[in-house]
């Protein structure tokens, strides 16, 4: 059984029909209209253009934002101009057949659950470091949507007081110690600081960011500032996931996004913040912490799935 999977992102949408061991047969990739109008005809478009060439038997649609409990309505979206927009009902309209929606970070969670680095866990939480922190949450083989659908949003617990400004209104949330935005925002403290940012200052390229890969060889190097950087933001990664820890109990954490790229780098010092935050360490049982495997398919193959899953 094939199916279909369309992630909107910000910039892009990335479609593709998926098998149901989770292979993508066919993909595609367009740029995203600024225009909602525009832009439920592109994903209608590219619908129409796979299913023209595969025998399709659901369609899933994943998007940032805050997704009602029935699936339908997005009451809010940070990169998109939808505020309680019917979105489920106009693609369905556009498309001429039943659409699944769900919020892109549980769909890229479920992904990873099914057919990426979360096989063979039941209870499993995925957090994704990219511009922000995207969270998904499985539970006993179920993906937590919570009363009014926006559960697992994560990145959005208080983890400072009194912290920094977020996006969302509020301020302390954990994407802004624990993301690629504040990453680069701690290689940058730690440049004007002067002491031990000498190198990460000559990988600074015109837009002030150090690469990924600069990055992660000055790791390699033993750079004394580029550790104290990882420290930071695992640190708070780790701290957070010994909180979320006695709330949800999972046997294993994936790490998803641009920063989980830097695998053990990462991984390491956020299992030691981890384990120093746990309540009951040494006497109970802890999680484990993968690096994410599917990369920028995981939302694509969530959705299509779930839509399979959903639509039997």
């Amino acid at each position: 059984m094939l199916n279909v999977g369309i992630d909107i992102g910000g910039t892009k949408i990335a479609g593709g029909v998926v098998a149901d061991d989770g292979r993508i047969v066919e993909r595609l990739r367009v740029s995203t209209p600024a225009d909602t109008g525009a832009l439920a005809q592109a994903v209608a478009d590219m619908v129409g253009e796979l299913a023209a060439r595969h025998d399709v038997h659901a369609v899933g649609v994943a998007a940032a934002g805050y997704i009602d409990r029935t699936r339908s309505v997005m009451l809010h979206a940070p990169n998109i101009d939808w505020h309680d927009a019917p979105l489920r009902e106009e693609f369905e309209s556009r498309i001429g057949r039943s659409v699944t929606l769900e919020n892109d970070a549980n769909a890229a969670g479920w992904g990873e659950y099914r057919f990426g680095a979360g096989q063979g866990a039941t209870d499993m939480v995925m957090l994704t470091l990219g511009t922000g922190v995207g969270g998904a949450v499985v539970g006993d083989g179920q993906l937590l949507i919570g009363a009014n659908g926006s559960a697992a949003e994560l990145g959005h617990v208080r983890f400072v007081r009194g912290g920094r400004p977020c996006g969302c209104g509020q301020s302390g949330c954990l994407e802004q110690y624990a993301s690629g935005r504040a990453l680069q925002r701690e290689i940058a403290d730690i440049i004007d600081a002067g002491e031990i940012g000498a190198r990460l200052a000559a990988h600074r390229g015109a837009s002030g960011i150090v690469a990924g890969r600069d990055l992660a060889n000055l790791l390699d190097d033993g750079d004394v500032g580029a550790l104290e950087a990882i420290r930071r933001v695992a640190t708070a990664l780790g701290e957070a996931c010994g909180a979320f820890q006695a709330v949800l109990d999972p046997e294993l954490y994936v790490i998803g996004g641009g920063v989980a790229d830097l695998g053990e780098r990462l991984l390491e010092p956020t299992r030691i913040a981890y384990e120093t935050s746990l309540p009951g360490f040494g006497e109970r049982p802890t999680a484990r912490f993968v690096a994410a495997s599917l990369g920028n398919d995981a939302g694509l193959v969530g959705v299509a799935d779930l839509a399979g899953l959903r639509s039997r």
